[in-house]
């Protein structure tokens, strides 16, 4: 069987599982619940089942452990019972999930329920807690549904465990397939998506499909491949949701060192703003069976409370959230216009600080910043990031904005490998086009000074069946052709390679001098002044200018009325009117006329060279106001791929109307002739 295939019968499997779970909610929540509440049964029994299905060989061992240590009088027991259990998390209460099935009143079940919740060792209580889960025992007691909801999730029609279910006892015939991590993490967010959708909700979030998630594993790993060591390293992950990433990631660097014979361990970090997801992430990780890992994990927002601000990372994989306002983390950071974060800002060559803070109703690009303040610097191998974003990264923002000042940064300092564009719908929950950004602080000699794109976005192969919004998926052998586009540096139809400054801009902003034609004659209106003995003295100014004083030219005219500045400033909207035809006033320009322009560092000559050849020709009496000249770095994959549609001949056309037209006249011919 090909992994393409098995990616399929993955997708086929979880939407089964998906759609069991779903039917739980449906079959014993609908009279109890409102069904935009299901969600806080439905997330936290899913994980509880999973835990205990990972837990239910290891029971017997665990109790009998724990009898010898209560008859010890041991009080910290949790780690000899972990050990017992084999594994980061334990559950020392005498019964399985299984086992709270056969209770006939009510009053013993929620007993006996709460007392298993009880048994999960601190690191699975911290996890029952973000869910809130002990809130709904009351309701599900009184609504008599608990033991229906319990022998639903232990229904032998699906498996929840990381270990494959036999239909005979020589294990020959496969019932249920072993259900992963990664499985696990698609299961609960494709089960998210569907509780927000029918609570008419935004995810916010978007969850990172397994083939996506290879594919970044892949772009992070596999150049460097040559190079890993029997060594220990670390991965990161600042908006990691329910963990999937990092465990992909995992998986892809273990097999890669096992390919080139080495020996190495990944240490895995992330952080979750989501108290659900990151309860998830942490079961998940406790299913890996480290408990250091799950300790890895921390809870808050990533850009207001950084829980890793003093670490650094070998490889940074991340899908941060996009369109999403970050307003509430820049208050708590102290307000937009007045955060330090030596994250989010920089200083230029001469000194100055350059912010590179974005509006606030976006905050994507300061994940990516986040990532970029973690690199190493003092390794052989730096540091590698993959991170998703949509289109906004890439192009949104004027020279001198945030956006732009980020991506300034980042291609001046040569970090961008590559950007590559991802096919429409390859997501669980948006449809738009997004983005792969490829970075690394020790790029390899052919790639320094240089950035590829790469357009994937016709790269797909569609879905049997929709999952959400994603239709399409990257098959192994598109991964492995956009792998080694990547690696080849190859230049094509669909790949380009640029050097860095092909992206940079100086915006410019072009002058032109204010002309006037003065009116002297013209009425002041007494509220020009405060005093009317001012108004009158300026009235007097005005008449005793001498008669041959030029009218085109205010600096003359000016000068002739020997008022001071201020009173000149409060008369001349009403006795002038900008002319074409008279002369200009020094160093003043006419803010109708100001002009602003794009130049490219390509541009032959620079500035000077642009303004002489493409200005001066149509305004030569223009200007640059050099002060207000910004640097400015966007990234357009329109203007490298787009492929304009191929108009068709006139002939063609012509002949096409002419064909309508008989068939229109054969029409009105025969209504013409029901008439008569």
């Amino acid at each position: 069987m090909s992994e393409h295939s098995t990616s399929i019968d993955r997708n086929q499997i979880h939407n089964f599982i998906v759609s069991f779970i779903w039917g739980i909610a449906d079959d014993c929540l609908r009279d109890v619940y409102v069904r935009g509440k299901y969600r806080d049964v439905i997330l936290p029994m899913t994980v509880i089942r999973r835990l205990d299905a990972v837990l239910e060989d290891t029971k017997d061992a665990v109790l009998a452990m724990k009898k010898k240590l209560d008859a010890a009088k041991i009080d910290n027991q949790w780690p000899a019972l972990c050990n017992a259990a084999g594994q980061a998390f334990c559950n020392s209460s005498p019964f399985r999930l299984r086992d709270l099935t056969s209770r006939a009143k009510a009053q013993t079940l929620k007993a006996d329920f709460e007392a298993y919740l009880d048994g999960f060792s601190p690191n699975v209580q911290e996890i029952l807690d973000k869910f809130k889960f002990r809130n709904q025992i009351d309701t599900l007691i009184d609504a008599d549904i608990l033991g229906a909801v319990i022998e639903k999730f232990i229904s032998p029609n699906i498996n929840l465990s990381p270990k494959p279910i036999y239909k005979d006892e020589e294990k020959t015939i496969l019932l249920h397939p072993a259900l992963d991590n990664h499985g696990m993490g698609t299961i609960f967010e494709e089960l998210i998506r569907k509780f927000n959708e029918e609570n008419n909700e935004e995810a916010g979030e978007h969850w990172t499909p397994r083939d996506v998630v290879e594919l970044m594993a892949d772009l992070v790993f596999v150049p460097v491949a040559d190079k890993i060591k029997d060594a220990t390293y670390s991965c990161y992950d600042g908006a990691c949701g329910t963990g999937g990433m990092l465990t992909v990631a995992q998986e892809r660097l273990l097999k890669l060192a096992e390919e080139h014979g080495k020996t190495v361990s990944l240490h895995l970090f992330g952080q979750e703003v989501n108290p659900e997801t990151y309860a998830i992430a942490k079961a998940d990780l406790l299913l890996k069976g480290d408990g250091t890992q799950a300790e890895h994990i921390s809870f808050g927002s990533t850009l207001s409370l950084d829980a890793n601000s003093s670490r650094s990372f070998d490889f940074m994989l991340s899908n941060p959230p996009y369109g999403k306002s970050w307003k509430t983390d820049a208050e708590k950071m102290g307000g937009k216009k007045d955060i330090l974060d030596t994250r989010f800002n920089t200083y230029l060559p001469g000194g100055e600080t350059m912010a590179m803070i974005p509006r606030t109703s976006d905050g994507q690009l300061l994940f990516l910043l986040n990532n970029v303040a973690k690199m190493k610097k003092d390794t052989e191998l730096g540091s590698r990031i993959a991170e998703v974003h949509n289109g906004s990264s890439i192009f949104t923002g004027d020279a001198g904005s945030g956006e732009s000042n980020a991506r300034r940064y980042m291609i001046e300092n040569d970090m961008v490998e590559a950007v590559i564009a991802v096919p429409e719908n390859m997501f669980y929950n948006t449809g738009i086009g997004t983005f792969i950004w490829i970075l690394s602080n020790r790029k390899e000699e052919r790639r320094k000074g240089k950035i590829q794109l790469i357009d994937a976005t016709a790269m797909k192969s569609a879905l049997r069946k929709n999952m959400g919004k994603k239709n399409c998926e990257f098959t192994p052998e598109i991964r492995s052709e956009i792998l080694r586009i990547f690696l080849d540096m190859e230049e094509s139809e669909v790949s380009k390679v640029f050097d860095n400054d092909e992206f940079a801009y100086w915006s410019v902003t072009v002058e032109r001098p204010l002309r006037l034609r003065v009116y002297p004659d013209r009425e002041i209106p007494a509220s020009a002044f405060k005093k009317a003995a001012d108004l009158e003295d300026v009235k007097k100014a005005i008449a005793d200018v001498p008669k041959d004083t030029p009218l085109d030219d205010w600096t003359a005219f000016a000068k002739a009325t020997k008022l001071k500045a201020a009173a000149l400033k409060k008369i001349r909207p009403f006795i002038t009117e900008r002319d074409e035809t008279t002369k200009p006033i020094d160093g003043e320009p006419d803010t109708e006329l100001r002009d602003y322009e794009n130049i490219p560092f390509k541009y032959e000559g620079g500035i000077d060279a642009f303004i002489k050849n493409e200005v001066l020709p149509y305004a030569p009496d223009a200007w640059v106001d050099e002060d207000k000249t910004e640097i400015g770095y966007e990234i357009s994959f329109t203007k490298y791929f787009y492929k304009p549609v191929e108009l068709r001949e006139m002939d063609e056309i012509l002949g096409d109307l002419k064909e309508l037209e008989k068939k229109a006249d054969g029409m009105m011919a025969e209504i013409m002739e029901g008439i008569e």
